[in-house]
């Protein structure tokens, strides 16, 4: 090897330099050679090859990589990257193509943490080059993807973030769809339950069946319909989620999904029992069924909640043990999780510690009254009517 790099760098005319160490690397890929490998790497990067001619080596070099076996693949490039690493800024090119050529690789192997991290490691602001803003969306979008697939919501994240920035601007409709997936799982991840619910319905609203080279089937849209109504069950009882659930229940799509069922038990603010809850958690994964630091699961905590806020509507008021025997859970924590719920405006009533008592409040009298002020209204607009005929005025229809 080294005689052969000698010969090549002593010739003089630079088309003739580079077929002969286009020759020396086909003959290094076709050994798939890791020492030999590595001493091209490092001929390249000496000072006896000019930069208009290692570029151009290396570039090759990147683009065959795919020749090699995979475990030597992984080996030669991880060691290309670290040996360009101190001249990385006259390599960017050849970089992103080891780079894209290893997260392929990983990803092949499931590896997807790697993959997101190969990726990441492309410099996506280079002052040295023109970086097209769908180029940027395109990467950030798919780190996040390879991310999600390992359920890291926090590094997938920071890439959708910064894809946020520029998102708007794309016209890519594939790429659109792709941004608000990610987002969509980026939120239910992070237990942002009923944010997540509008993004889910948000996306299974499309009516376009064709979107660029992809093809959006109805199973598709289904899912993501299904998320939602899952997500929006295990949000945080309240009249926010009330108001999802309402949009949901009367979507007639609804009705199809195995979930139905429950979908329709919550709307209505019926209360659950064991069997239905374990039934529906079959259907979850397992960060919406992790245990959160009060010791309840996301699934315990959301239809602890429901339950409390439907007995509300069957009672005017329930002492904390007969509420606690009603939840499955100790008198005290029937309590607490009563207390907060008031306390955040997600339920009316008051609490009687002394008595150990919970008093529901209701907005039937509210309701009421609001009814009997229409009414007065238009009983008042009818008199005014009744005088305007009498003393001959038009009445404008």
């Amino acid at each position: 090897m080294e005689s052969a790099f000698a010969s090549a760098s002593a010739i003089s005319d630079q088309r003739q330099k580079i077929e002969q160490y286009k020759h020396i690397l086909s003959t290094v890929l076709a050994s798939s050679d890791i020492l030999q490998a590595k001493q091209f790497i490092d001929h390249m990067l000496s000072d006896d090859v000019p930069l208009v001619v290692s570029r151009q080596l290396l570039q090759t070099f990147a683009q065959e990589l795919g020749r090699l076996e995979a475990e030597v693949q992984k080996e030669v490039a991880h060691y290309t990257l670290n040996q360009i690493q101190p001249r990385v800024v006259s390599f960017e090119e050849q970089v992103l193509i080891i780079r894209e050529k290893l997260a392929v690789l990983y990803e092949s192997e499931q590896q997807w943490s790697k993959a997101a991290q190969m990726l990441s490691g492309i410099d996506l602001d280079s002052a040295m080059r023109v970086v097209d803003e769908t180029f940027i969306v395109s990467k950030c979008v798919q780190i996040a993807r390879l991310y999600l697939e390992d359920d890291d919501a926090v590094n997938a994240e920071a890439f959708i973030n910064k894809a946020s920035f520029k998102v708007n601007g794309i016209k890519n409709e594939v790429l659109n769809l792709q941004y608000k997936v990610c987002y969509a799982r980026i939120l239910d991840l992070k237990r942002k339950f009923l944010e997540a619910a509008l993004r889910y319905y948000d996306i299974s609203q499309i009516e376009k069946r064709q979107i660029g080279d992809e093809e959006i089937d109805e199973a598709a849209l289904e899912q993501a319909l299904a998320a939602a109504v899952t997500c929006t069950i295990l949000a945080a009882a309240g009249p926010q989620r009330s108001r999802v659930l309402a949009t949901l229940y009367k979507d007639e799509r609804c009705s199809k999904l195995k979930i139905y069922p429950i979908l329709q038990k919550v709307y209505l603010e019926r209360i659950l029992r064991k069997p239905e809850i374990d039934a529906f958690a079959e259907e979850l994964k397992p960060h919406q069924q992790a245990l959160l630091p009060d010791n309840f699961t996301v699934l315990d905590r959301a239809m602890i909640e429901h339950n409390l806020l439907s007995a509300s509507k069957l009672y005017t008021n329930i002492s904390f043990d007969e509420l606690g025997t009603l939840l499955g859970i100790p008198p005290q924590k029937a309590e607490k999780i009563a207390s907060r719920m008031i306390f955040e405006d997600r339920m009316r009533g008051s609490i009687d510690q002394v008595e150990g008592v919970i008093h529901f409040e209701d907005d039937t009298e509210e309701l009421q009254q609001w009814d009997q002020q229409i009414m007065g209204l238009c009983q008042a607009l009818n008199d005014v009517l009744d005088s305007m005929a009498k003393k001959g005025l038009p009445i404008p229809v």
